[in-house]
């Protein structure tokens, strides 16, 4: 979606764009197509990497060109076995090339802002240090995280559904709604 907001004599315009990593958007999941029809309802655009790369091999230009154009970028997957989804590092790993997203000559992400939008199976009590895993969410997202010192990416607060496995209805139509709160937000 692209946001407007005058400033002074300038109009300045805002594009979120949904980078969406779950093998089973479409067919097997509940949390993450939720928050995906969520964003595309509200006018967001939503890229299925999964159903644009369902052999993995990754049009790196293409992606550059999708992050090039957006101001926003969102990151939405769940974490299988404290990790993301294979495809997401596999794009982490063609897209953000050096001489692009990073080095002496890589700034094309410089100053983008990124929200990270993960679903955790287990629920928020697992995830703290005396939990059942003994690790906290922000552990778990460190990895992605530290890419920030790399591109200058600016990171936002990460939209996070945990216990997604036992999520009512209800619930999820109201994560659905704050997921869409966070990506209309200046």
């Amino acid at each position: 979606m692209i946001k407007e907001a005058e400033v002074g004599e300038r109009i300045l315009t805002m594009k979120t764009t949904v980078f969406a990593f779950h093998p089973h958007l479409n067919n097997g999941s509940r949390v993450n197509a939720s928050l995906a029809k969520a964003a595309s309802d509200a006018g967001f655009e939503v890229r299925d990497i999964y159903s644009l790369y369902p052999d993995f091999v990754i049009d790196a230009t293409a992606e550059q060109a999708a992050l090039e154009k957006s101001d926003r970028i969102v990151l939405q997957f769940p974490i299988y076995w404290y990790q993301t989804p294979a495809l997401l590092k596999q794009w982490f790993d063609d897209v953000l090339e050096y001489g692009w997203a990073y080095g002496s000559k890589g700034h094309a992400l410089q100053g983008k802002t990124i929200v990270l939008a993960a679903s955790f199976g287990a629920g928020a009590d697992d995830y703290q240090p005396n939990g059942r895993f003994r690790t906290t969410v922000e552990e778990v997202l460190k990895p992605i995280t530290t890419i920030q010192y790399h591109t200058g990416l600016l990171f936002l607060e990460p939209f996070i559904v945990t216990g997604s496995l036992n999520l009512s209805d209800e619930a999820l139509a109201e994560q659905a709604q704050a997921y869409q709160a966070v990506l209309s937000a200046e």
